[in-house]
């Protein structure tokens, strides 16, 4: 803000809150965001995904109808800020992924997360260049123009430990190699139990956010082997999406793979519905949580134990040689086989 004063007035700045399709952020979550200091001198507004004329329509980027937010759009600087982590279909959070999906409209979202993309096998975990979804976010950010771009990358206690600034690409680029050192490890063999988290509040807020710890321990599980995930789901669900709702309407994992792939339509949520069903159809996964009921937590299709401990000894018992592999960061540690 002191580089800003005496050049740019605080009415010609605006801050976007990349929600992409999820909620709006509360009055509380803006505070911890961004503090008192900017939420009282500049305008700060939420993206909805869903804003009509909030939304401009700029046409066909490749295969994929690009609806972006106006404030975007018009603006004469645009400039992104992000977080760089593994990301379990898009290769790496940040970057380009700050534009689309982060301040695209419900139509571009829902092709960028379509059956197809999320199934190609390149779309996962550490994957950029080739990987159907990453490509697509690639383009639509260099069509609409990015003038500046500062990514971070984050320790445990959520401290920056590195930045990463200019065009975008190339910073993107920088950031992904370095999060891919630091946060992505190979290992020999697969797992005959993985045992992983979704790193803690607010990561593990809810069950949708959860699907992506699962995600990371099913990298290197056997097939047929065991996930545990410990998340706390104080927001449930959630409530609000179309996340519980299409895993209601499904009779198995299985089934929930054939009806979304059959669909000719993309629904919101359904790619987490899809990678949770892969997962599970990998390996059967427990989950102790303490924000959904056991039976909340097998209408998802998902196996509710108290006690890990108790969990782990069992399975060890059953299995005495077994080979076991700990996440305790879950989706910020990226195991693979090498």
């Amino acid at each position: 803000m002191e580089v800003l004063d005496g050049v740019i007035r605080p009415e010609d700045v605006v801050v976007l809150v990349a929600t992409g399709t999820h909620r709006a952020s509360t009055t509380e979550e803006r505070r911890a965001m961004l503090g008192d200091a900017v939420l009282s001198t500049w305008r700060v507004i939420d993206h909805d995904a869903r804003g009509g004329t909030g939304l401009i329509d700029l046409g066909m980027v490749g295969d994929v109808p690009v609806w972006l937010a106006r404030e975007w759009v018009e603006a004469d600087v645009r400039i992104t800020t992000g977080f760089v982590e593994p990301h379990f279909f898009a290769g790496f959070s940040g970057g380009p992924k700050m534009v689309a999906p982060g301040l695209a409209g419900l139509e571009t979202t829902l092709e960028l997360h379509n059956a197809r993309r999320i199934g190609d096998a390149r779309a996962t975990w550490g994957v950029i260049e080739g990987n159907p979804v990453h490509d697509a976010v690639r383009a639509i950010a260099l069509t609409t123009g990015v003038d500046f771009a500062l990514d971070v990358l984050l320790d445990d206690d959520q401290r920056i430990t590195r930045a990463f600034a200019g065009e975008i690409l190339a910073m993107h680029a920088a950031a992904c190699a370095e999060a891919r050192r630091e946060a992505m490890q190979a290992v020999d063999a697969p797992f005959d139990l993985v045992i992983t988290t979704n790193s803690g509040y607010p990561l593990d807020q809810n069950l949708y956010q959860a699907v992506k710890g699962m995600s990371a321990a099913a990298e290197v599980v056997r097939p047929g082997g065991t996930i545990i995930c410990a998340a706390e789901c104080r927001d449930g669900l959630p409530d609000h999406g179309s996340y519980g709702r299409l895993l209601h309407a499904g009779r198995s994992p299985a089934d929930l793979l054939e009806r979304i792939a059959a669909s000719p339509v993309t629904v919101p949520d359904q790619w987490q519905v899809q990678i949770q069903a892969r997962v599970q159809s990998k390996a059967r996964v427990l989950v102790r949580t303490d924000g959904l009921s056991d039976p909340e937590v097998r209408a998802a299709h998902l196996e509710p134990i108290r006690d890990i401990d108790e969990a782990v000894g069992r399975f060890i018992a059953a299995h005495p040689a077994a080979r076991i592999c700990v996440l305790p960061q879950g989706p910020q540690t990226i195991p693979y086989v090498a």
